[in-house]
């Protein structure tokens, strides 16, 4: 499947700042069945854009726009081949745990496996976890892993329901837990930390999700959205969709994969100045054999969502408030 993804940023401020320095992951990878074949960012005011690669073979795009400035424009523009993956099989290996065992001992998972930011263990996510009857490190070695992180997925997407905007981009866990609500960012954190915690590796995915037409989803269209891998044995990373519960497919564009959200923040920055800032977020997800000109516009109803800011003391979190939906 061939995509046209067009992702717009605006920074506004009440008064002009004197500078921002951002950092932006919006490059799809490319690895496996998916092929980033174009990406494009452009930044207004015009700055000087430089790249890097982390050591998850995540590239990150950095800039510093060094005047005084009232708006900040960042548009992302690429083009992505996604192949369609293979059926997974109804189960794993009889010995499927034996070489998940022997993979963990000869590779390093370490940080896939170990509690992060966002996605660690809690009393109320023991209490949850409890309720929803699910395994223990040692019971769970006696289902098939497959079988087990779809239960785990199917579990977590029954019991929390999903409400736009229920949780902020850095609420904990907890949050939703006790609310039983929350968006794809919450799904993808609980679900991480108990896999996690059954001895399974398992990371953070960003990116964009394509909505089909009359296929149902819980997601949010016009905005980005995570879900979730889990390492298998002879099959490799495997994504979970807990969201919408489902297996990740040629509709998941991968831009970032990490511990947990921390880790791949869309944009993430400060800025220098007294000033309220409101952020606007629209992102667009298309197939085509043609990327849309680069004057073409989003409409205003397209706008995903706009996030008030209250003063430059919340830099920080001002660039990083895209959460994931």
């Amino acid at each position: 499947m061939f995509y046209s993804i067009r992702h717009l940023t605006k920074f506004r401020y009440s008064s002009a700042v004197s500078e921002s320095l951002m950092e932006v992951r919006m490059n799809p990878r490319s690895e496996g069945l998916q092929r980033c074949l174009s990406f494009n960012l452009s930044v207004t005011p015009r700055a000087r854009v430089q790249q890097y690669r982390d050591y998850l073979g995540n590239v990150i795009h950095h800039f510093d726009v060094p005047s005084p400035h009232r708006n900040l424009t960042i548009v992302a523009e690429a083009e992505v081949d996604v192949t369609p993956q293979l059926a997974l099989p109804a189960r794993l290996e009889n010995d499927a745990w034996g070489r998940l065992d022997a993979d963990l001992a000869n590779r390093d998972f370490w940080e896939m496996l170990t509690p992060s930011h966002f996605a660690h263990w809690t009393e109320p996510l023991a209490d949850f976890a409890g309720e929803l009857k699910l395994p223990s490190f040692d019971e769970a070695r006696e289902i098939d892993p497959l079988e087990l992180l779809l239960e785990v997925s199917a579990a977590v997407y029954r019991a929390i329901e999903y409400v736009p905007k229920s949780t902020r981009v850095d609420s904990p866990i907890d949050d939703a837990l006790r609310n039983r609500q929350g968006v794809c960012q919450d799904y993808s954190h609980i679900v991480i930390a108990l896999v996690r915690q059954l001895g399974i590796p398992c990371r953070y995915v960003s990116g964009y999700l394509f909505h089909r037409a009359g296929i149902k989803t819980r997601s949010t269209e016009g905005a980005t959205h995570s879900w979730i891998e889990a390492y298998l044995p002879g099959i490799g990373w495997t994504g979970f969709d807990p969201t919408n519960n489902t297996t990740a497919s040629e509709t998941h564009v991968r831009t970032a994969v990490g511990r947990d959200y921390a880790d791949v923040p869309p944009t993430r920055g400060v800025f220098k100045g007294d000033a309220a800032s409101e952020l606007t977020v629209a992102v667009r997800v298309a197939p085509s054999d043609k990327v849309p000109p680069p004057e073409a516009e989003i409409a205003p109803e397209d706008w995903s969502e706009v996030i008030p800011i209250e003063s430059a003391e919340d830099a920080d979190a001002a660039v990083t408030a895209q959460q994931q939906q």
